[in-house]
């Protein structure tokens, strides 16, 4: 079995409670509330512009030139795109500077990215292996939702970037790189990958429930646990 299957299988139910959040669900059927999609916009613009430098560290981690451009232009695409992507959202949703002059990133975008980070001090597998479940579990969920129907300009626009197979290129390119740098490596080096990628997996579903609840640095935020 390849890397990334075993470990996509070991995250399963990760991936399963993604798919049925009730954040991408309302993006299914359109329900989801606006005001809470504009949240995770202004988080996700946030997380998205570390991303592309988390790339970058790549494509310098890199020990073949190809690799190298090949991550740089991954870069490029997520500075451009997405950000192209999210932009637009952030005019229909009436994003001001003083909003952003205010924001600050939510304690699970904090640890995300910070997570992110700390896998690329190691090599470049173990960059790929933190990042790679944005990539992926991201075309999932398109692939889940390309034929659903939400009637809502946002929430139609991002299940058709997800689910677009110019996308898909770009995760199978990137599963691809994975399962060769994990080739004939030993078991503790593997699941030290492992580790990378199931805490990057973690993190996407909490990636959801911090927008669902919009999460903020106040304890009034934090459920609270009866003793």
């Amino acid at each position: 079995m390849t890397f990334c299957k075993e470990v996509r299988k070991e995250c399963d139910h990760l991936w399963q409670a993604s798919f049925e959040h009730p954040f991408v669900k309302g993006i299914e059927d359109g329900t989801l509330p606006v005001d809470i999609f504009r949240f995770y916009v202004m988080q996700d613009a946030y997380y998205l512009s570390h991303f592309a430098k988390i790339q970058a560290i790549g494509a310098s981690k890199a020990k073949d030139l190809e690799t190298t451009q090949r991550f740089a232009i991954h870069a490029a695409h997520t500075s451009t795109a997405e950000l192209s992507l999210h932009q637009s959202f952030m005019k229909i949703l009436e994003v001001t500077e003083e909003d952003w002059a205010a924001f600050e990133p939510s304690p699970t975008a904090y640890a995300y990215v910070s997570h992110m980070y700390h896998a690329s001090a190691g090599e470049l597998a173990d960059v790929l292996a933190a990042i790679l479940p944005c990539y992926w579990l991201y075309y999932e969920i398109g692939e889940r939702l390309k034929n659903a129907e939400p009637n809502h300009p946002i929430y139609d626009r991002w299940i058709e970037t997800y689910g677009s197979e110019e996308f898909g290129e770009l995760v199978y390119e990137q599963i691809a790189r994975m399962n060769q740098l994990t080739e004939e490596l030993p078991e503790a080096r593997r699941n030290e990958l492992k580790d990378h990628f199931q805490k990057s997996s973690y993190y996407e579903l909490n990636f959801w429930d911090q927008a669902w609840r919009k999460e903020s640095w106040s304890i009034e935020t934090i459920e609270k646990v009866g003793v």
